[in-house]
């Protein structure tokens, strides 16, 4: 019974992410005993408490789970309008504006999907990632005694650790860098569309909001309502 392209494929992404999984529990588990943790720890306590909690909060700020549009907000569902051509510049050049603000967490999870679809359906790109795996468990197999014997030189784990890390980047580097661009290309073409068709103005963040002042109380004339002209001596300053 032959096995067809698409299948194979397949069959070689699940053991590729099944095998990585293994081979990352037990990275993690070398670098624990290395002194990993202590490493990064003494790094981070060089770091300003000050620069930390700014890192920290403009992390928090650009993944705020609120920032992340549902589906149907996505594509306009059950709006009149949701897309369609601007022909004024001006408004054209808003509205991109206000999309990539208001939707910009799920552009960049569509980029990741694209990331993740173009990698996983790379038959050269998994086999790459098992060899890469299967040289990260030579290692740390050969390096189980507390050295790595390279002929007649011995390198320490610590440093071989260190070693394969580096050649792990220069592989990923060279294996995931066409992924990369198409990914930047194709997500790139997919938001610039949607962004320059959606019309998401009705829709805003609470910084897009317009803080008004003074009773709402409607005279005669719409034009004299209170909340269009404050109410002398109220209590609400700006400053």
């Amino acid at each position: 019974m032959s096995v067809q392209p698409n299948e194979s494929t397949a069959v070689a992404a699940a053991g590729t992410v099944s095998s990585m999984m293994g081979l990352v529990t037990t990275v993690k588990e070398k670098w624990d005993s290395s002194g990993g943790n202590e490493m990064l720890g003494r790094v981070s306590a060089s770091i300003p408490q000050g620069t930390k909690d700014s890192l920290m909060n403009a992390s928090n700020n650009l993944f705020n789970r609120q920032h992340l549009r549902s589906f149907t907000l996505f594509f306009g569902m059950g709006e009149e309008r949701p897309f369609y051509v601007e022909k004024s510049p001006v408004l054209l050049t808003a509205r991109l504006k206000h999309n990539v603000k208001f939707f910009y967490l799920n552009y960049m999870i569509v980029f990741a999907i694209l990331f993740v679809l173009t990698m996983i359906t790379s038959f050269t790109t998994m086999i790459g990632l098992v060899c890469l795996g299967g040289a990260w468990l030579y290692v740390i197999k050969a390096s189980e005694g507390g050295t790595l014997s390279l002929g007649a030189i011995q390198i320490s784990q610590k440093i071989a650790t260190i070693g394969m890390s580096g050649l792990s980047v220069l592989v990923l580097f060279w294996l995931l860098s066409n992924i990369f661009w198409w990914t930047i290309g194709s997500g790139g073409f997919l938001c610039t569309v949607h962004g320059v068709l959606r019309d998401a103005s009705m829709h805003q963040d609470e910084d897009d909001r317009v803080d008004m002042s003074g009773d709402l109380t409607l005279d005669e004339s719409t034009e004299n309502a209170a909340f269009l002209n404050p109410v002398e001596g109220s209590a609400i300053d700006k400053v």
